[in-house]
């Protein structure tokens, strides 16, 4: 067995706060053209290499003493970490087997019994296989967060990336997850059909992400990966990526197209050129409004610029 190899630390704006312990490496969908994780190699951690990790962080938190030869990066971590939340790493942790990861649960909710919540990214196929009462008993044990990317609302550009998910898979994964009382935040892409599919886009990726309605939803915009199959095709001239205010623009026809029950929406991501937030519907005019008002403008001043731009 090959040695785990700690991850990148990549998670959502919102797990700012977390501890990030890592289940897996990689993702088991590693065919996303855009992706960091293209071509990477799914490893499943050891689970008492885990518990270990869980251990460590308890010495730490309550008694200020580290374990020999444990990695640096737990105590960087835990250092800053406020007990509250916990965040699964690596691209997709719900792949990691479910009796481990109810192990791991119930270790970490004994260790801690004081967190609040534990959060994972999630692929629709690692819901689907999933039961209604296997998700329940993750949602009982504080697993009550599952970030899914949905990319876009077309199907023909979900395949084109390699994202190896239908539309229809997302809409049932997230009706599973509602089922079970979990909380859905759904990502989307802004610019993944490029130029040439950019309407198209935007108002399929509101028409699905209305259906899904997440209690949570966020915008990112494509930022290209050296080396990944989408950044040769760029360079080829096979694919031609919107411009900034392009990207505001599908912004806004998504939101303007949005039609949820109640959803904390938000560009946060630093991926974007500007960050609006909200609650929707009641703040879509609001928020409509101060898209329209740099549209309007179109000052680059008034944008993120490109180089603090990041994933």
């Amino acid at each position: 067995m090959s040695k785990f190899e700690r991850p990148r630390i990549f998670r959502p704006p919102s797990e700012w706060m977390s501890y990030y312990l890592p289940l897996t490496s990689g993702c088991s969908n590693n065919t996303c053209m855009f992706c960091y994780y293209y071509g990477s190699k799914l490893q499943m951690r050891d689970i008492d290499e885990v518990k270990a990790e869980i251990d460590a962080l308890k010495l730490f938190k309550t008694q200020r003493l580290a374990v020999p030869g444990m990695s640096p990066v737990v105590y960087q971590l835990a250092s800053q970490w406020d007990g509250r939340r916990v965040f699964l790493q690596d691209g997709d942790a719900l792949v990691y087997p479910f009796a481990k990861l109810i192990e791991v649960l119930d270790y970490l909710n004994d260790r801690f019994p004081e967190l609040e919540r534990i959060a994972v990214y999630a692929t629709a196929q690692d819901i689907l296989r999933r039961s209604v009462d296997e998700l329940r008993q993750l949602e009982e044990r504080k697993l009550s967060i599952l970030y899914v990317g949905l990319e876009s609302g077309e199907d023909d550009i979900l395949k084109a990336v390699g994202k190896n998910s239908t539309v229809a898979d997302m809409i049932a994964a997230a009706r599973k997850v509602k089922e079970a009382g979990v909380a859905l935040s759904v990502m989307v892409i802004l610019g993944l059909g490029g130029v040439e599919l950019s309407e198209r886009h935007a108002l399929a990726t509101a028409k699905v992400l209305s259906e899904m309605d997440p209690e949570f939803g966020a915008a990112l915009t494509l930022t290209v990966v050296p080396g990944t199959p989408l950044h040769h095709l760029i360079e080829a001239g096979e694919f031609k990526p919107i411009s900034p205010f392009q990207s505001l623009q599908e912004l806004r026809t998504i939101i303007a197209n949005l039609e949820l029950t109640h959803c904390f929406f938000s560009s946060m991501h630093a991926s974007n050129y500007l960050t609006v937030r909200g609650t929707l519907p009641e703040d879509k005019t609001r928020m409509l409004a101060q898209i329209d008002k740099v549209l309007e403008k179109r000052d680059p001043s008034m944008l993120r610029p490109e180089g603090f731009r990041s994933l």
